[in-house]
Formats: structure tokens, C-alpha cells, sequence
């Protein structure tokens, strides 16, 4: 079934499988017939990511640890994959890593870091892996956030918010620039998904959460299943949306259409 799949075929590479919305990523990408080539921070959390795809009988292949806001790195698994599989038909950069803190307080270097980690890892990949996408009329698929686009007055994410809104300005730019090389570019902007960390805030603070006045804005008043996120990102990085590019696809349960 997997070779008849909507990605059938096509070599996928995805930052930051190492859990959360890239491992939901990483097998549904697999499910699909795509070959995955993920990478991540922990080599424990990329081996488990690769159990789980193989178990199903996808094709992924985990490089960890690669250190995303390091350009060297990032060429080093961007030539590799090309050299192994001979093509890269998308980019997708899904790989984040913020400090949060308020922005009166937050120091240079936890601003510094959540750029590095959030913005100019996808630049790097972005610039890197276009010569193979040009070669292949590929895809690039962003993961941005909600706090790209709207602010939110529980939560100290000035940086984050700065990082995710110059993602989708990127995202629309290239997407602008990738016409004349046949490349689609777009992006996926998550509200408050459940991973590890929203999970465990939950887990202690309650309705006393951050996120909870989020939260209640939903369509269901819970946090999003992050095959959600995934789903979307499958759809922009197929086939199907061959005709889909500078587009943005907000998946938070509706939370920021409305007050």
C-alpha cells in the first residue's frame, strides 16, 4: 500500500524527528510511501522514531545528532541525501527550538538562540537543499505558529513570535522567488498542539495554564492531535497541491479566528 501512497516514491527530507509533531510527521510521511530522511538533536529520540516507522514497514533513515543551526551540518545531510538517493523532492522544516521568557526580561542570548533555532535553521536548510529542489520542481514545507500571526497576552513569546512571524514572511518570499525554479513553498502554522511540553504544562498548572484562555477558544476546548499539523503538511508537500504555493495553513482548532 505504501507504494501507492500520495508521496510514493519521493525523498523527504524532515528536521526534528526526534519526537512531538516530527515523529507524527516522520509516519505519516512513511504511511504515505515517501522515503524519509529525518534528523534530530537526540540519537535516542531519532533511533525511536525509526523503530516505530520500520514496525509499519516505511523507509526512514535518522541522522543524529545534527545541530540545524550549525551550516555545515546542515550541508553535510542536505549532500549526503542527495548523493545516496540521487534526488531530494521536498524540504520539510519542521525542527524548532525556543526559549520563552517576558520580553523586558529575556537575555540576548536566549533571543539569539531562539533565532538560530527557529528561523535561521530553516534559512540554512532553505538555501541548501534549493539546487536539488530546482532539479526536482520540489517542495518546501515551513512549520510556523500562531504566535507568527497573532499575539497573545498569557504567554512570553517574544521571540519565538519574532522567529515564527520572519518564517512566514520567508515562506512568502521564496515562494515568490521559487516560481522561476518550479519550486513550491509553503507553510503550517500550529495553535497549541499536544506534545511532550504542552502536555506536561497541563499536567501541572490546570486551568491556571498559559494556554488554557487559548485553549478555550478551540473547537473542542482541547489541545490539537498532532496528526493535524502533519496531515496538512502531507498535503502541501503532495502532488494535490501542485497549484498551492505562498499559502499559509493554520491548524489551532480555530482558536485564532475569533476572540
Amino acid at each position: 500500500m505504501m507504494a501507492l501512497g500520495r508521496m510514493a516514491g519521493k525523498v523527504v527530507l524532515l528536521t526534528g524527528i526526534g519526537s512531538g509533531l516530527g515523529r507524527t510527521t516522520a509516519q505519516i510521511l512513511a504511511r504515505e510511501g515517501a522515503i524519509v530522511v529525518g534528523c534530530g538533536r537526540s540519537p535516542d529520540g531519532v533511533a525511536e522514531t525509526v523503530r516505530l516507522v520500520e514496525a509499519e514497514g516505511g523507509k526512514i533513515e535518522g541522522h543524529a545528532p545534527v545541530d540545524l543551526s550549525d551550516r555545515a551540518s546542515v550541508a553535510s545531510w542536505i549532500s549526503e541525501t542527495a548523493r545516496k538517493h540521487g534526488k531530494i523532492d521536498v524540504l520539510y522544516n519542521n525542527a524548532s527550538q525556543p526559549r520563552f521568557a517576558p520580553f523586558s526580561e529575556q537575555a540576548e542570548e536566549d533571543y539569539l538562540y531562539t533565532i538560530d533555532n527557529e528561523l535561521n535553521l530553516v534559512w540554512h536548510a532553505c538555501q541548501l537543499a534549493w539546487p536539488h529542489l530546482t532539479e526536482t520542481r520540489g517542495a518546501i514545507v515551513n512549520i510556523g505558529s500562531v504566535a507568527g500571526i497573532q499575539g497573545a497576552r498569557g504567554l512570553p513569546q517574544a521571540a519565538h513570535a519574532a522567529a515564527k512571524g520572519a518564517v512566514l514572511a520567508l515562506t512568502r518570499q521564496l515562494a515568490a522567488e521559487g516560481v522561476a525554479a518550479g519550486i513550491r513553498v509553503n507553510s503550517v502554522c500550529p495553535g497549541v498542539m499536544a506534545t511532550p511540553p504542552i502536555l506536561g504544562m497541563l499536567e501541572e498548572f490546570g486551568e491556571n495554564s498559559p494556554v488554557a484562555p487559548i485553549l478555550e477558544r478551540t473547537i473542542d476546548g482541547r489541545p490539537g492531535e498532532p496528526s493535524a499539523v502533519a496531515y496538512a503538511g502531507l498535503y502541501l508537500a503532495s502532488d494535490e497541491a501542485k497549484w498551492v504555493t505562498g499559502s499559509n495553513i493554520v491548524v489551532d482548532g480555530g482558536a485564532h479566528a475569533y476572540m
